[in-house]
């Protein structure tokens, strides 16, 4: 029987580079299914929150639970002296998440088909075969079952970033993380990947996403959170969050933003 708990249970994070305090006491919970985005000014902790969930970055104080486990330490946050997590035990917890980056990180020399497979094969221990022909599906889903065996430099911005996407879906992960995934496309290529990402939240995958596409986190999130200087400010539902703010540094830092909300509204009424 699947859990009720939170999929995610983040409660006072701490991380901290040095003597500069990147997160100041995060308290995020994600239900299963949710799409969670995050927005807020550079420098604010967000890609920080993603690599933390992933420990791709460790954190220094709080808990950090992914499906009531936690994440990178073998004892919780009332431990005096917590230890660190073995690189197997983090290697397992990491290949239940999926993450997506803003840079596509795809192999050179690997074609688009075996770029997916690699994942499937060395973490999963999936045969050649049946690797594959998962990773041919997933790529045939995110629009590029012509491309299986075009290598990245044959490859699209857009077209790379979705290779990304599919190869972070393919594993089955129990939650996606989407760190600024078309910070780095023309503005053209930008959606063409969002698309397959709706795509992904409309079939129930979970996720937590970083971006500075308003339109996309109005259409898409089930919940946005407004981070600044390493702390949440507020979170809740995307019309309350986006068109009608609150909270005064959320709307000074939506200022720039609404002009295109308000268009992209009215094309929706169109």
């Amino acid at each position: 029987m699947e859990s009720a708990a939170p999929i995610i249970e983040i409660a006072g994070l701490i991380k901290r580079f040095g003597e500069h305090t990147v997160l100041n006491g995060i308290d995020l919970a994600v239900e299963r299914g949710d799409v969670v985005v995050v927005i807020g000014p550079s420098g604010s902790g967000k890609t920080t929150l993603l690599r933390c969930i992933n420990h791709l970055e460790s954190y220094e104080g709080g808990s950090l639970r992914l499906d009531g486990v936690e994440v990178g330490y073998r004892d919780g946050p009332e431990a005096p002296r917590r230890r660190r997590r073995s690189d197997r035990e983090l290697a397992r917890l990491r290949s239940e998440v999926g993450m997506v980056f803003q840079t596509f990180n795809l192999f050179p020399h690997l074609s688009a088909v075996r770029n997916v497979m690699l994942g499937l094969v060395k973490v999963r221990k999936m045969a050649k075969d049946e690797a594959r022909e998962l990773a041919t599906r997933w790529l045939t889903r995110v629009g590029l079952g012509d491309k299986i065996d075009a290598l990245p430099a044959q490859l699209s911005g857009g077209q790379m970033q979705r290779v990304g996407i599919a190869r972070a879906v393919a594993a089955n992960p129990k939650v996606l993380l989407l760190d600024e995934i078309t910070s780095a496309l023309d503005p053209e290529l930008v959606s063409e990947v969002l698309e397959v990402v709706s795509g992904l939240a409309g079939d129930g995958m979970t996720m937590v996403a970083v971006t500075h596409e308003m339109s996309f986190a109005h259409d898409v999130a089930s919940r946005v959170v407004f981070m600044d200087e390493g702390q949440i400010l507020c979170e809740g539902p995307p019309h309350e969050m986006l068109v009608a703010p609150r909270n005064e540094r959320l709307k000074a830092f939506l200022a720039r933003f609404h002009m295109s909300l308000a268009m992209h509204r009215d094309l929706g009424r169109a």
